[in-house]
């Protein structure tokens, strides 16, 4: 199986990663969050038709939220009903299967807001990818963030097991091989390895993406679509971009 490790220049794109997870603040000031005492229709309302930089700063805001226990309630019931006829979700999120990571949660975002694929190590495999090009193309998604998260056991796997995969279970040699370009690019990086290979390996998801969809490139080059990634923090509840 091929890693799609990139060239020389991508590889140093990433590495510059390494380490390098970092909350950036982002400009939530851009449009009028609610601060979660207002109601989840008030907010949507807000986020209709977002930029993707709209649709981040939303994702980031609903993380502040999360963290400070100050999230928006919601209303199901009615919720389903409108949602019955349609979506438009304003982000898509690949988040790593772990049961302590649930971007609904995490972002404080409503049914119907975000539209989530999941795989552990949070890879972008074609069938996911798929799922990605039916957001962009047919719900008019602009925003793709890639999701890594600290202690992720996928990416431990690739840490312990980079000399060879095919000791480990089941289908797990296939998956946990595409996670082996972070775990062997950031070896010998200084700092926390585990820590290192999993913002690299999210850097490594976020340069894959538009190379494997036609779809995604051209949203992006066009400027309609936006890829980002971060590492959520089990501990601290906070979600921190890192630069790909």
């Amino acid at each position: 199986m091929t890693c799609g490790c990139g060239d020389e220049s991508s590889v140093k794109s990433r590495r510059s990663a390494i380490g390098g997870v970092m909350g950036m603040g982002l400009a939530a000031a851009s449009i009028p969050f609610v601060t979660g005492s207002e109601s989840r229709a008030e907010a949507r309302t807000l986020l209709e038709s977002p930029t993707p930089d709209e649709a981040l700063a939303a994702l980031m805001a609903g993380n502040e939220r999360y963290i400070k226990g100050n999230m928006i309630p919601d209303d199901h019931v009615s919720t389903r009903a409108r949602l019955v006829d349609g979506q438009a979700p304003h982000a898509i999120i690949l988040r790593c299967a772990d049961s302590r990571v649930s971007p609904e949660i995490v972002f404080d975002q409503g049914l119907g807001e975000i539209f989530v694929c999941g795989v552990a190590g949070n890879i972008p495999t074609p069938d996911i990818v798929a799922s990605m090009e039916f957001a962009v193309a047919v719900l008019g998604s602009g925003l793709i963030v890639v999701m890594g998260h600290s202690s992720c056991g996928a990416v431990d796997a690739a840490v312990k097991h980079i000399d060879s995969v095919e000791s480990l279970p089941g289908s797990l040699p296939g998956l946990v091989s595409q996670i082996l370009p972070a775990a062997i690019e950031t070896k010998d990086s200084s700092g926390d390895r585990l820590q290192n290979a999993i913002a690299a390996n999210v850097v490594n998801g976020m340069q894959r993406l538009p190379k494997m969809s036609e779809i995604l490139k051209d949203g992006q080059d066009a400027g309609t679509l936006k890829i980002v990634g971060g590492v959520y923090d089990l501990k601290s509840g906070r979600f921190n971009l890192v630069e790909g």
